[in-house]
């Protein structure tokens, strides 16, 4: 399943100085993935996803919210780097869920 979404990029406040940078997923595809991931998963409640931003492709894991209501998504510095991405900007996203 593949879902195609725009987010803005946010830095994590309780890490600023590691400069982790991640997207909040919209909260219909948030649900629709909650529902397809039901049941045991991997650490802290992550699933693995393929992520495409421009023309950046990698494989990492989407990570449910505090209150397990959505999820977000880390953009690795390679990635914000290679398509000139920064904090603030908003960003065209294709997650493709691998293992559900």
């Amino acid at each position: 399943m593949t879902f195609a979404f725009d987010a803005e990029l946010w830095l994590w406040d309780a890490r600023r100085l590691d400069s982790w940078t991640f997207v909040t997923l919209p909260a219909d595809v948030s649900e629709e993935i909650r529902e397809m991931a039901a049941g045991p998963r991997r650490g802290f409640g992550a699933v693995r996803v393929r992520v495409t931003i421009g023309g950046s492709t990698w494989a990492t894991s989407i990570f449910p919210t505090s209150g397990r209501t959505g999820y977000v998504l880390p953009v690795k510095r390679p990635v914000r780097r290679a398509e000139e991405l920064d904090v603030g900007d908003v960003a065209t996203v294709t997650i493709e869920l691998v293992d559900v």
